[in-house]
């Protein structure tokens, strides 16, 4: 049942009615037609207010009726995710690929999970082709950027010298360099650690960083 609409006394109040009313347009919507595709965007809106175990329960029963559906399938994923279901999340986003579909968010949500996982040839595709559907995925184009560089010693830096052989590639000097900004030397280390162990839950943890820190520099303030 769906809540009654909030008084919209403020930003947080006009966002919770605008999503109630999302939500009861598109439950008539799909009462009206059970057999329509209704189910994606009130699945959606769902996920969007933490109703994700009915998000995925139409997603799958509404994949039942149209498999092919991409959007829907998206969807899934992004509840399964919610939920920490991360495995099951991956197999969705792999059927979207699979089915030969060229979807720049499928290629870039399969990315991260691959680059958090530690899986860097697989994250480095899928991150690369995400940014050629889509040109405008900053974040992707430079995730890819980061991860093409395979641990060599960035072009220019002022700590070649130092980066030319791994006796420095060391959680802690990569912490360091984190510290003093090298944010592009710290990736490359700890891209390093990650070929050599992808389970090293500290070089992905800081790995990340790395690529977060990028990303607001390369956005500016």
């Amino acid at each position: 049942m769906v809540q009654p609409v909030p008084r919209a006394g403020s930003g947080v109040a006009a966002d919770d009615a605008a999503q109630a009313a999302a939500i009861r347009r598109h439950e008539e919507r799909l009462a009206r037609d059970p057999s329509s595709l209704a189910f994606a965007p009130l699945a959606d809106a769902y996920r969007k207010v933490g109703r994700t175990q009915e998000a995925i329960r139409l997603c799958r029963e509404g994949l039942d009726r149209f498999p092919h559906y991409t959007t829907a399938r998206l969807i899934l994923a992004k509840a399964l995710l919610d939920e920490g279901q991360v495995d099951e999340a991956s197999a969705a986003l792999e059927a979207i690929v699979a089915a030969g579909g060229r979807d720049a968010e499928a290629h870039r949500m399969l990315g991260e999970l691959h680059r958090k996982a530690g899986r860097l040839e697989p994250a480095l595709g899928h991150l690369e082709q995400a940014a050629r559907l889509d040109p405008g995925d900053r974040e992707s184009r430079l995730a890819a950027e980061m991860l093409r560089g395979r641990g060599q010693t960035p072009e220019g830096s002022p700590l070649a010298s130092l980066l030319g052989d791994d006796t420095f590639a060391t959680e802690t000097f990569g912490t360091v360099c984190l510290e003093q900004g090298l944010v592009d030397e710290a990736a490359q280390i700890f891209l390093r650690r990650l070929n050599k162990d992808t389970g090293d839950p500290v070089a992905r943890e800081r790995l990340e960083q790395a690529l977060r820190l990028k990303t607001q520099r390369r956005k500016g303030p």
